[in-house]
């Protein structure tokens, strides 16, 4: 059976540099990387995605490991749904509903 207590969220957040044409090409890039692995943009530099184990959470920091680019800083912070589910949110000064966890999962 599946527990809000064992299934689990990451999210990627970063500050990279985009002064030069070069950097910015590589920001794209990672971003475009985190799209490919799942992950869904949250804002510009926080992507999230959710996951259905700890396993799962280690392997995707791995792949996000690999693709990291030179310069900046990359956070991943990992979390029960449980937890997830005490979010609040705003959209301007409108408190959006609480987030619920996705009805499909995606098992590869």
């Amino acid at each position: 059976m599946l527990s809000g207590y064992r299934l689990m969220w990451m999210i990627v957040m970063f500050d990279l540099p985009v002064v030069q044409k070069a950097e910015r090409k590589a920001a794209t890039e990672f971003r475009n990387n985190l799209l490919d692995m799942g992950f869904e943009m949250s804002q510009f530099s926080v992507y999230m995605r959710f996951c259905t184990s700890g396993a799962q959470i280690e392997t995707y920091c791995k792949r996000v490991e690999e693709v990291l680019p030179q310069g900046g800083k990359v956070n991943i912070l990992q979390f029960t749904d449980k937890q997830y589910e005490r979010i609040v949110s705003f959209h301007g000064k409108t408190q959006q509903p609480a987030n619920k966890t996705p009805d499909q999962f995606d098992l590869f």
